[in-house]
């Protein structure tokens, strides 16, 4: 049985600019974390943070995973 694929985009086009922005920041080393303002140097850190502005600013975002316990 095949799983069918969900219709429509699950990000949206301003959820991407946010993203697209904080990546070109990380990469120009401008990037700076939340409280702390430490530089960002992940890129995994710069994508989350991207797209926290996007929620923030009511961009369409998926909400986030739940984490696993252990």
């Amino acid at each position: 049985m095949a799983k069918r694929k969900s219709t429509g985009r699950r990000y949206g086009p301003k959820a991407g600019k946010k993203v697209k922005r904080a990546m070109h920041e990380r990469k120009h080393g401008t990037l700076r974390s939340g409280r702390s303002g430490k530089k960002v140097t992940s890129r995994k850190q710069a994508i989350a943070i991207g797209l926290s502005e996007a929620r923030k600013s009511g961009a369409k975002v998926p909400k986030r995973r739940k984490r696993k316990r252990s």
